[in-house]
């Protein structure tokens, strides 16, 4: 966020997608283990630093306040957070090994944060 602050002219908007801080909460720590469900893996309060075993990224995914902590320091005001909710239709049609249709139509798999450089 301090580059994006940097770079951003003021006034300026920043449109940018995470995973959803619930999401990460379900997510098991192997694809084998099969998609999210309805049960908690991991605690919400930890130092947001993933690192999936059967694969070589790390990622790091914050909960909500600590993203408006994080957004408020840089200089940005919120104006949107749109959590993303998977459309009405059939499992059968989507394809993703993390998450299936019906889950995403309870939980939001992924977020968007709309804000703005203050002036």
């Amino acid at each position: 966020m301090p580059e994006a602050a940097r770079v951003l002219r003021p006034g300026g908007s920043l449109i940018f997608l995470v995973n959803s801080a619930l999401f990460m909460l379900v997510t098991p720590d192997h694809e084998a283990d099969g998609p999210a469900d309805d049960r908690l893996k991991r605690p919400y309060f930890r130092n947001h630093r993933y690192t999936w075993p059967d694969d070589t990224c790390i990622e790091f995914h914050l909960p909500h306040g600590e993203w408006i902590r994080l957004l408020r320091e840089n200089g940005f005001e919120i104006e949107r957070l749109v959590e993303i909710q998977a459309p009405e239709g059939d499992d059968a049609d989507v394809h993703h090994d993390m998450a299936t249709r019906g889950w995403s139509r309870k939980w939001p798999i992924e977020d968007v944060w709309i804000v703005r450089k203050r002036t």
